[in-house]
C-alpha cells in the first residue's frame, strides 16, 4: 500500500465536513483516531507518513509547550478563536512541521 495519508488530510482540508460531518477540530481527532484503530485492527502495519504524523503530534505539544497528556485538539482549540478556527490551525501547524521538517532534511544534506 503506498503512501497516501498526506492524500488523505489534502482531501480533509479541502472539504472537512465532507469527511468529518462538521468542522471541527474535534471531529478530525475522532475521524484520525478511528482510521488508527481501523489499521490495528486489521493488523496493518503504519505506513512512513503514518509514523511522521505521530511525530508531528508531539511536536505540537513541544511548539505550545504542553507537557501533560493532552490530547492535540484541545491544545490547538485553546489556541483558537473556534472550532472552525481551530481546523484551520490545525492545517498551518501541519503545514509548518512538514516544511521545518523538510528543510532539516535538506541541512543534512
Amino acid at each position: 500500500m503506498a503512501d497516501n495519508f498526506y492524500h488523505l488530510l489534502t482531501k480533509i482540508k479541502k472539504r472537512p465536513a465532507l469527511y468529518l460531518g462538521q468542522n471541527s477540530i474535534f471531529s478530525l481527532q475522532a475521524f484520525l483516531d478511528g482510521y488508527y484503530f481501523a489499521r490495528r485492527e486489521l493488523g496493518v502495519s503504519l505506513t512512513e507518513q503514518e509514523q511522521e504524523f505521530q511525530t508531528f503530534l508531539q511536536w505540537i505539544r513541544d511548539r505550545f509547550q504542553v507537557e501533560t497528556g493532552q490530547l492535540w485538539s484541545s491544545i490547538i482549540s485553546s489556541h483558537a478563536a473556534n472550532e472552525r478556527d481551530a481546523i484551520v490551525r490545525f492545517f498551518e501547524l501541519w503545514n509548518e512541521f512538514l516544511t521545518r521538517k523538510q528543510s532539516q532534511l535538506e541541512q543534512v544534506r
